[in-house]
């Protein structure tokens, strides 16, 4: 098996933390309606090996930088369901200007910078409703 594919999973073994962060960032890009490349761009990786994480051939990789950009990627789908829920309302408020974030929390994100800024205004949000 080479590097980055999904391995099956182990009978009586605990779920891949590898496959379950892979699968969680590609369902959160699906209902938030985010494209492959907007993905690669905040994971800081080749749209190539988003389109492998989509199709089950790529899994992401707990000792590099696109491990922590994908936990706060799903952090931030994790507030916006919790806020606004996951359909239109959050795709909404992903491509529209916010004051408070100083731009469109989509083109934000696609920096390290940005997420951060995104997900701590999002979890401060969280915290009051």
């Amino acid at each position: 098996m080479q590097p980055g594919q999904i391995s099956p999973p182990e009978p009586g073994g605990s779920p891949d933390p590898g496959v379950t962060l892979t699968k969680a960032v590609m369902r959160a890009a699906s209902f938030l309606g985010i494209s492959q490349a907007i993905v690669a761009s905040v994971l800081g990786i080749s749209t190539a090996s988003v389109s492998r994480m989509a199709s089950g051939g790529y899994v992401l990789d707990a000792h590099r930088k696109e491990w922590e950009f994908a936990v706060l990627f799903v952090r931030l789908f994790r507030s916006l369901d919790a806020i606004l829920g996951h359909e239109e309302q959050a795709r909404l408020w992903l491509t529209h200007d916010n004051l408070a974030l100083g731009g469109k929390p989509l083109d934000l994100i696609r920096t390290t910078e940005g997420i951060v800024r995104v997900v701590h205004y999002l979890d401060a949000t969280r915290g009051r409703v």
